[in-house]
């Protein structure tokens, strides 16, 4: 499907992460939850560091140079699998951008809502929406709550047009017109790290029913 220009702009990390023509990018996934990402001529475009900590499962975008663009973190004890995402190195309200959650506690493809902290409109329709087989690395992501919405961008697999070669840790995803990148490599982040949560929770549970047929042997 060819790429067509957002509406209206989409910025909302920054007005300097977007262009004027669709973007392909690289997502290479490190060990950790930790990401580069990349355009297909392979300059660094960004970078995504995990940055756990005891009570919290965090991640932080980075400029290449280093720079913290923004920092993503877990809602403690949510059912729906809530994030939040603040401007810069800050853990503060007053710095929150938008926050995402699951629609439903159990899913078997993958959904997720995005919500703007600064949205004016009363309802309690969400932003933006992430739809999709997250395994397959078939998902978009669309503005507002419907498949009839605009699709803001898309991930791949793998490159149709053969001009990259891909590794199983790869995946490329194909960023609209006029549509803030980086905010879309942040909720890529976001819905890996809630697999890299889940995966941690199910090995944690057959772990402690392992030790429980252990002690009544």
């Amino acid at each position: 499907m060819m790429a067509q220009s957002a509406s209206n702009p989409v910025s909302v990390v920054g007005s300097e992460f977007t262009a004027p023509y669709s973007l392909d990018i690289i997502v290479d996934r490190r060990s950790g939850g930790n990401m580069i990402i990349t355009d297909i001529n392979h300059n660094i475009l960004l970078k995504v560091k995990s940055c756990n900590t005891t009570f919290h499962y965090e991640r932080a975008l980075h400029q290449p140079d280093g720079r913290i663009i923004v920092r993503l973190r877990d809602k403690i004890i949510s059912q729906h699998n809530r994030w939040k995402v603040y401007r810069g190195d800050s853990r503060s309200n007053n710095n929150l951008i938008f926050s995402t959650k699951q629609p439903n506690m159990i899913q078997f493809k993958t959904s997720l809502q995005v919500f703007l902290e600064n949205k004016t409109s009363g309802n309690d329709a969400c932003d933006f929406k992430i739809k999709g087989s997250w395994s397959k690395r078939k998902c978009k992501i669309y503005t507002g709550d419907s498949y009839s919405s605009t699709t803001i961008a898309q991930m791949y697999k793998k490159d149709k047009s053969k001009k990259v070669k891909l590794d199983k840790n790869k995946f490329m995803v194909t960023i609209y017109p006029n549509v803030d990148y980086a905010f879309v490599v942040a909720l890529i982040a976001i819905v890996d790290a809630m697999k890299t949560v889940d995966k941690d929770y199910a090995e944690k549970m057959a772990e402690s029913n392992a030790q429980i047929i252990g002690a009544t042997a």
